[in-house]
């Protein structure tokens, strides 16, 4: 999985681009996350406590994505498609998944957190 952050210094946005078949984290990053350093650090306290046992699992339902952490895998995805599973849709309909959904490994998403904690400390 590649990534790369990017800041608008004009307007002090910022920007996440993900690899293909994980656009989606680069949504979340951007959008839900955003520069919110507390978010951003209460989902590493939630990583650490799965990864400790101390839970099994953290949802955090955003705007427009959910962000679902289990003790192997984060699973990113646009609200819709709990909408969409539930009501049959022709095929033809469906979104394109790695707009809309995506999966990684624990440590991985960890990693890129924190990644973007330094990133967006940047100033």
């Amino acid at each position: 999985m590649e990534y790369q952050f990017r800041r608008n210094r004009l307007e002090g946005t910022v920007f996440a681009e993900f690899s293909m078949d994980h656009e989606v984290l680069g949504r979340w990053f951007a959008e839900e996350l955003g520069d919110d350093n507390s978010r951003a650090n209460n989902i590493l306290t939630q990583i650490i406590l799965i990864k400790t046992g101390g839970k099994n699992h953290w949802r955090h339902v955003g705007a427009d994505l959910t962000i679902d952490i289990d003790t192997e895998q984060v699973r990113v995805f646009a609200n819709v498609i709990d909408f969409e599973e539930e009501h049959d849709l022709d095929e033809a309909m469906n979104l394109y998944d790695a707009e809309s959904e995506s999966y990684c490994g624990l440590e991985d998403f960890e990693s890129v957190l924190q990644s973007w904690l330094a990133f967006i400390n940047q100033k």
